[in-house]
């Protein structure tokens, strides 16, 4: 079941999507140690997990919902988490997650989880930026909306430094657009492709 989250024999067509929002945490002294995220998975997607969940013997959808978030932890973790943390446009290292749940919420899948950096960063006069993506664009990850826009909740700042948050939209480049739209439904997306249509989300100290 997995592999039904990110198959690696994507296609460029986004075959579902992932709600995001993400909480920064940062210490007493300002410095960022990680990010909360919350994937909410689409309304599809999530009945046909269910639905398999219901299928093995002998297992509560509780046990079943266990199972499922170290199977998603264990292939987020191949592939960095699907997360890129940059500080002033230096890539961070990212530690291991240890900290995870999956549970079902409104009949939608929902994964929690803590990423820790390696090494806590001080945010004093700093940008911290992020992407959420899956890199083959198999699934669409985009900030929690409400009327088109970003809630103001999709993106919070835990701790105690004062800066400004925004999510930035993505903006690819027309050709990009294009290629996406060309491949076939049985042709993967070039490694990466998912970049292009990422949002960022921004946490500017400066």
């Amino acid at each position: 079941m997995g592999n039904l989250l990110l198959s690696p024999q994507a296609s460029a067509h986004p075959h579902g999507w992932i709600d995001l929002s993400v909480r920064v945490i940062t210490d007493d002294q300002g410095a960022v140690s990680g990010l909360h995220q919350t994937w909410r998975m689409d309304p599809f997607y999530s009945l046909v997990v269910f639905e398999e969940l219901q299928q093995v013997d002998n297992a509560s959808l509780e046990e079943g919902l266990d199972q499922l978030g170290k199977e998603i932890r264990d292939n987020l973790a191949k592939q960095h988490y699907m997360t890129e943390v940059r500080i002033n446009n230096e890539r961070q290292g990212l530690g291991e997650v240890s900290e995870y749940t999956a549970m079902e919420r409104d009949g939608r899948l929902i994964f929690m989880f803590i990423l820790p950096l390696e090494s806590p960063q001080s945010l004093a006069d700093a940008t911290l930026t992020y992407q959420v993506f899956d890199p083959t664009y198999y699934l669409e990850v985009v900030h929690e909306e409400e009327g088109g826009q970003p809630r103001d909740n999709a993106l919070m700042l835990h701790g105690e430094p004062a800066c400004e948050l925004a999510i930035l939209p993505a903006d690819p480049d027309p050709e990009r657009v294009m290629q996406a739209a060309l491949l076939d439904k049985d042709e993967s997306g070039e490694p990466g492709l998912g970049r292009y249509f990422a949002e960022t989300g921004q946490v500017d100290c400066r």
